[in-house]
């Protein structure tokens, strides 16, 4: 329980529907501890507080459970590291695969002999029958009914047996019906806005986690127009992200965006807004949520590389296989261009409502 209307929500239609349910609450960070103005973020005391009053309006037990040590090193660890590296990272993707549903679900069972996690994500999970997987049954992570606010691009990936002791309460719900919910039960964050911005990045800007968190310093290096021209310098490889227009300091006649970023370099490259659309490109650390790719060598998709983003039809091809520790690669080729293919973001791989896997945008090797 966050705190927010989702999750309280998804709370009391267990509760309402005979399901013996636990509230938690979960301390990921320290960082609503120091900044005043993130109280209201959904991982601050004020957010505990609206969780345990919903609780008790729901009269389910409720408790705090610090998860600081696991958020440290599976979300906040590789958010700093990604962009030191050029990278934009996808820090939600990391919170739901190794806390919410990783952490979280081991923690349940143990302390709390809880049998499964259920979140106000809207998204769903089915069961059908599958010949090729373990006792012929295989979980499917379908979006949610609401496609304005369905968040399985966030959850890509989740295993088998993490979507096995996972329940979505809000999957078949709106927006709008999960509010009206809320206030026809009375529960106290019925009308409590919607926290938008990184939990743990007070005022919205990365650069002072990156500061504050990694030890970064502003280091000016080159900024190169699209031809390799020396423009102007920059502020740091790791203040920009692939697809920026906003804050390059240069003005050259016509629009330049942020087209690649070498950060061992620390150089930054412009082009043009049709400079970065792609029709190919290739992603790393590649899951499946099945366990296994829907074909060995290649197939046939939707690719989403935003959240926001409208699926595109797309031809996925292996390039490496998984080794012992580490994923594959595979080449993703779309039905027409893609916009600002940031690596280090998630592109995730859909089937019509289901959700095949996904991973990492790779680098590209030039603008």
């Amino acid at each position: 329980m966050s705190g927010g209307v989702d999750s309280s929500v998804a709370a009391a239609l267990l509760h309402e529907g005979g399901v013996e349910a636990v509230g938690v609450w979960m301390r990921l960070h320290d960082v609503a501890d120091t900044y005043s103005e993130f109280k209201k973020s959904c991982c601050s005391l004020d957010a505990a507080e609206d969780a345990r009053r919903v609780a008790g309006q729901l009269g389910i037990p409720f408790y705090v459970l610090n998860l600081e040590r696991e958020f440290g090193a599976g979300v906040l660890a590789p958010f700093l590291a990604a962009y030191q590296a050029g990278e934009t990272p996808s820090p939600c993707v990391d919170c739901n695969s190794t806390v919410k549903f990783g952490a979280l679900i081991g923690r349940a069972r143990k302390l709390y002999e809880c049998d499964a996690v259920a979140t106000g994500h809207y998204a769903r999970v089915d069961e059908v029958d599958d010949p090729d997987a373990p006792g012929g049954r295989r979980f499917r992570l379908l979006r949610g009914a609401d496609p304005d606010k369905d968040q399985t691009y966030f959850l890509y990936g989740l295993r088998q047996d993490q979507l096995a002791r996972t329940r979505f309460p809000l999957g078949e719900l709106t927006k709008p019906q999960v509010r009206e919910v809320a206030r026809r039960r009375g529960l106290v964050t019925a009308e409590k806005p919607e926290s938008q911005e990184i939990c743990f990045v007070p005022g919205g800007d990365y650069r002072d986690a990156l500061r504050q968190r990694a030890g970064w310093q502003e280091t000016p290096g080159p900024l190169l127009d699209r031809d390799g021209a020396l423009v102007g310098a920059h502020r740091g490889a790791a203040a920009y992200t692939v697809g920026q227009r906003q804050g390059l300091g240069v003005a050259l006649g016509e629009p330049r965006y942020v087209a690649r970023i070498d950060a061992a370099a620390n150089l930054v490259q412009l082009g043009r807004r049709e400079d970065l659309e792609r029709r190919t490109f290739e992603v790393r650390d590649v899951s499946f949520t099945a366990g296994r790719p829907p074909a060995p060598g290649a197939f046939d998709c939707e690719v989403r590389i935003r959240h926001r983003a409208e699926p595109v039809p797309a031809r996925v091809e292996r390039l490496t296989a998984d080794e012992p520790g580490r994923r594959g690669t595979w080449r993703v080729e779309v039905e027409r261009p893609v916009w600002a293919a940031a690596p280090g973001q998630a592109a995730v791989f859909y089937r019509g409502d289901e959700v095949l896997g996904g991973g990492r945008i790779a680098s590209s090797p030039r603008a």
